[in-house]
């Protein structure tokens, strides 16, 4: 079966036809770097990671780009309350998403291009987008003509001419339309600036992924994501700039996540509900963050709370204890025999048959689980053998590797800095007194062998 997605284009699902063979260029909008990242910028990093891990999985070699906002009106506000430079505001939070993502099981970008390194290109675009008619100068701003681009509206298939009844001129701007966008803004006093042919400045928003997006896949590419608040305007307004220039349709497919909730409620800072990820990190591992999020389908809302992290707790148990089962008897089993291949590979392509459906990891979990009680099932069996249960292993190995997810270690040594971090959450489980997860870290420090020792100076450790 081919891979099948929804085109948030053609609001509908389309077979999955890469522009070249065998090969995907993947562009998916980052985050604007001027604060720590929250559940609901985690949403997409986390699916398009998972997207990329199974085209990756199913033999396409994929080139992934994922850019960083780092010269915006939010960075320049933070710049100027904390006293630094606004970029290094942007070094800083580039950092920590880094690290929060990183936590995440997220896989970096073969390039996260930043908007202050690309001033040059943006510039070009600029003014080719003038001498082509499609942007004119205003008082030191550049602004797009958007009356100019007959689809415009396409994307978030609204009406132009609705879209235009709606919108309003703020004071002070000179546009010839109210739906005209800014290509380049004219810098205030104190403002980061660079030269342009306008006088001292800095780009619009929307310019940059159109710039970027064009220098590292070329004038068309395969898949743009985004979370799917950035439909409407960045992502129509990139298409836009970026056909008028070209001619050519920008991605061939685009795709959008849904927006989290927080205990039915829209996620906004006026409610005083967001989560931030470091914050949340502390409480939760977050393997079953990420689990919590790919359990749901990524075009779905996700409803947060405290009782439905829970439950994604107790079914991450469910299946690392079957592992754990599946370890302890292997080291026991005498029997004879390979009897599980051809159930392995019957939920192999029920597992592909889920992720071929739009990625539907929701269902790809569910397989998961079915596994998990084939597993449980043949080793309530009298005998079983290495060979078998190494077949369940495998498999469980193989869909955590696509969803990105722990269930079975490449190797069951833990490295130092594992050891540290259990450390860390053993201690403060019990001063939440969740006694239970205690034992369960000693047990499993245990069995790899490790040492605790209670000292004056704290817990320190080291191997038999």
């Amino acid at each position: 079966m081919s891979i099948q997605l929804y085109n948030s284009l053609s609001k509908k699902k389309e077979m999955f036809e890469p522009m070249e063979p065998g090969k995907v260029k993947m562009y998916v909008c980052g985050p604007t770097v001027y604060n720590y990242i929250h559940i609901g910028n985690a949403r997409p990093a986390i699916v398009f990671d998972v997207i990329r891990n199974y085209l990756t999985y199913r033999g396409y070699e994929v080139t992934f780009i994922q850019n960083f906002t780092d010269v915006d009106d939010k960075l320049i506000r933070k710049a100027e309350e904390t006293g630094q430079t606004v970029l290094e505001v942007a070094d800083q939070f580039i950092a920590a998403f880094q690290e929060d993502v990183q936590a995440l099981g997220v896989k970096k970008a073969h390039i996260h291009p930043r908007v202050s390194d690309h001033i040059e290109e943006i510039i070009e675009f600029v003014q080719q987008l003038i001498a082509k008619g499609y942007a004119y100068e205003s008082g030191g701003d550049v602004y797009f003509r958007t009356e100019k681009f007959k689809q415009y509206g396409k994307l978030s298939h609204q009406n132009i001419e609705e879209l235009q009844s709606g919108a309003r001129i703020a004071i002070n701007e000179q546009k010839d339309n109210p739906l005209d966008f800014a290509l380049w803004k004219s810098a205030k006093p104190g403002e980061i600036s660079w030269p342009s042919p306008w006088g001292e400045g800095r780009p619009g928003w929307h310019i940059e992924c159109s710039a970027m997006s064009m220098k590292y896949l070329g004038e068309s590419f395969d898949i743009h994501g985004g979370g799917h608040d950035l439909i409407f305007p960045h992502h129509e307004n990139e298409i836009a700039q970026t056909e008028c220039l070209t001619g050519k349709p920008m991605a061939k497919y685009w795709m959008h996540n849904g927006y989290i909730n927080i205990d039915n409620e829209k996620m906004s800072k006026s409610l005083g509900n967001f989560v931030l990820v470091k914050d949340l990190r502390q409480q939760v591992a977050p393997h079953i963050i990420r689990f919590f999020m790919l359990s749901a389908h990524y075009r779905n809302p996700i409803n947060f709370n405290e009782e439905l992290l829970d439950q994604a707790k107790n079914g991450w148990d469910r299946i690392v204890t079957a592992v754990s089962n599946l370890q302890h008897r292997k080291q026991a089993a005498t029997a004879e025999g390979h009897e599980e291949a051809a159930k392995q590979e019957q939920y192999r392509k029920k597992f592909q048959e889920a992720m071929d459906h739009d990625f539907n990891t929701a269902d790809a979990i569910a397989i998961v689980f079915e596994w998990v009680r084939e597993s449980n099932q043949y080793l309530r069996q009298g005998k079983v053998s290495p060979e078998g249960i190494q077949v369940y292993l495998d498999l469980l190995h193989e869909f955590g590797e696509v969803l990105g997810l722990p269930f079975v270690e490449d190797s069951q040594d833990l490295l130092d800095e594992q050891v540290d971090a259990l450390i860390v959450e053993r201690t403060e489980a019990r001063k939440n007194r969740n006694f239970a997860r205690a034992d369960e870290i000693r047990d499993l420090l245990l069995e790899q062998g490790i040492i605790l020792e209670d000292t004056p100076q704290g817990i320190r450790w080291r191997r038999k």
